[in-house]
């Protein structure tokens, strides 16, 4: 069973703070780098995913002036357990990602669509840390074959070269719900 909760400072995630780090998620690994970088912004949120009470995922939204007024970064510190995941994984295919059978279609970015209430973005790079060059390479390009997201533009955001890519809430909804959903 699945369920997501937005954190709050008695939230207690050493445990999967330390995971994080074992897997090598770094900016998912403590609160000074998944929470607390967040806490200038105009309106921010950060959500745990929990599969069975233990916390097996994060995911981070925020407002993003660079954007425009009305603008917020979703997906940002996105990270969910292998063993969380039921097919074996965001990337394993990209048929997975076009069908939205993943952690973060199912719960992360839904979350987040409820909460920003503007234009949404999202931001991938060529990192080698954790998933983020397979996300970048992946999973928003096959989003854009979907008609969900855009490549909108590349910027250096928080000291990193980054791709930016609009997110089309109402298609990826409409799109979600031709697919089994894991509710």
């Amino acid at each position: 069973m699945y369920k997501v909760i937005q954190w709050t400072q008695p939230l207690r995630l050493t445990e999967f703070y330390a995971e994080a780090e074992r897997r090598g998620f770094a900016n998912n690994s403590s609160q000074k780098a998944m929470i607390d970088c967040f806490k200038n912004e105009r309106e921010w949120a950060v959500w745990i995913l929990y599969q069975d009470d233990r916390a097996v995922g994060s995911v981070a939204a925020h407002s993003f002036p660079e954007m425009g007024p009305n603008a917020y970064r979703v997906l940002a510190r996105t990270c969910t357990f292998g063993d969380a995941r039921p097919n074996g994984g965001l990337i394993t295919t990209k048929k997975l990602i076009a069908e939205h059978q993943n952690l973060t279609d199912q719960f992360l970015l839904p979350t987040c669509i409820e909460w920003a209430k503007g234009e949404l973005y999202a931001t991938s790079n060529e990192s080698t840390v954790a998933s983020q060059r397979l996300v970048h390479r992946h999973y928003f390009p096959t989003l854009a074959k979907l008609g969900i997201a855009e490549r909108v533009c590349e910027m250096n955001y928080r000291n990193t070269d980054q791709t930016v890519w609009r997110i089309y809430p109402d298609k990826f909804l409409e799109n979600l719900e031709r697919y089994p959903r894991w509710i």
